[in-house]
């Protein structure tokens, strides 16, 4: 199963993660299923419900332990990690998850978006 995951900014619109979730499909394929922190859910609901997809929620503190490829200085100033988006696709996609690539960032840099493959059903 292929998992979109997303970090955004709080003034991100759904157009930021639209944008994102586009440019994630053009370099890494067609996704299964949306992923986003609990304590980030409301845009990525929306955007799932926009797409017919369907949205899994992560529990921020699953993300920490994640080792992700892109170690982004402002996320590692607020969250601690070093991409959101690729923590919560990974954490999404379950055990033994592999990232596709780094995280697309979208044109008005409010929104990223990671995709990661697993076994989470």
């Amino acid at each position: 199963m292929k998992m979109a995951g997303f970090g955004y900014r709080r003034a991100a619109s759904l157009a930021s993660l639209a944008d994102a979730l586009d440019l994630a499909i053009q370099a890494y394929g067609n996704v299964d299923c949306l992923a986003a922190s609990a304590a980030k859910s409301a845009c990525v609901k929306a955007l799932g419900k926009h797409r017919n997809l369907p949205v899994e929620m992560v529990d921020e503190s699953a993300l920490s332990s994640v080792t992700t490829l892109t170690q982004s200085q402002a996320s590692l100033r607020e969250k601690g990690i070093g991409s959101v988006a690729e923590a919560t696709a990974l954490a999404a996609a379950g055990r033994g998850a592999q990232l596709l690539g780094p995280r697309v960032i979208s044109a008005d840099r409010m929104a990223t978006c990671a995709v990661a493959e697993g076994n989470a059903i």
